[in-house]
């Protein structure tokens, strides 16, 4: 791994999971929404939480949100989502973030990414795409969506490669997931219930 990939792994190890924020539009324009949304985030923060990445936004107000994010809690392991084009990784290393996720595999972005020396973390479902990444010495991978991966992949026949799963998972899933072989989950839509955050994420990071 390189120096990127080593730091992002040694803080992962932390924490089994990645909470993935995906922001509505009104959080940009509504501070009683906006003050809601670091309220909560601030009680996580304070149990332990540790690794962080947001949707990517074309909104303007996309770069303001994160950077305040990262400013507020600088000891986060923050990174961005859904990356699909160069803007979005600009926009990423614009902040200053650690990481960032592709919702799927597109080689050019990838070898984009590292003639920049940041680390893109690829969304893979199928056995082609992820040769095809191991290849340009892709060490972290995530397995996207995790329900619907080709069944000829079995992580555990790479050894040097660290898996996430993600795609339609919650904090209930880390035990499993961990027993499987996977190095940590994302948690995504099903981390907020009733547009807050689940309970049961307090829960584990008082309890781990």
């Amino acid at each position: 791994m390189n120096t990127n990939e080593d730091s992002f792994s040694n803080l992962w190890q932390k924490e089994s999971f990645f909470l993935l924020i995906k922001p509505e539009n009104s959080i940009y324009s509504n501070n009683s929404i906006r003050n809601s949304f670091f309220k909560e985030l601030e009680c996580l923060v304070k149990f332990g939480l540790k690794n962080i990445e947001i949707s990517w936004s074309n909104n303007k107000n996309w770069l303001d949100f994160v950077s305040e994010i990262k400013i507020k809690y600088p000891k986060i392991n923050l990174g961005s989502a859904s990356i699909v084009n160069k803007q979005s990784l600009e926009d990423s290393l614009k902040i200053g973030l650690t990481f960032s996720m592709m919702k799927f595999w597109d080689k050019d972005l990838f070898i984009y990414a590292k003639s920049k020396n940041y680390l893109l973390i690829p969304g893979i479902k199928n056995l082609k795409d992820l040769k095809e990444a191991i290849n340009l010495n892709c060490k972290i991978i995530k397995i996207y969506p995790i329900k619907s991966k080709d069944s000829s992949i079995d992580i555990l026949n790479f050894k040097n490669i660290d898996f996430i799963a993600a795609g339609g998972l919650s904090i209930n899933d880390v035990k499993t997931y961990k027993s499987l072989g996977f190095k940590a989950i994302v948690i995504g839509d099903k981390g907020i219930i009733n547009k807050k955050f689940d309970p049961k994420i307090s829960e584990w990071l008082k309890n781990n």
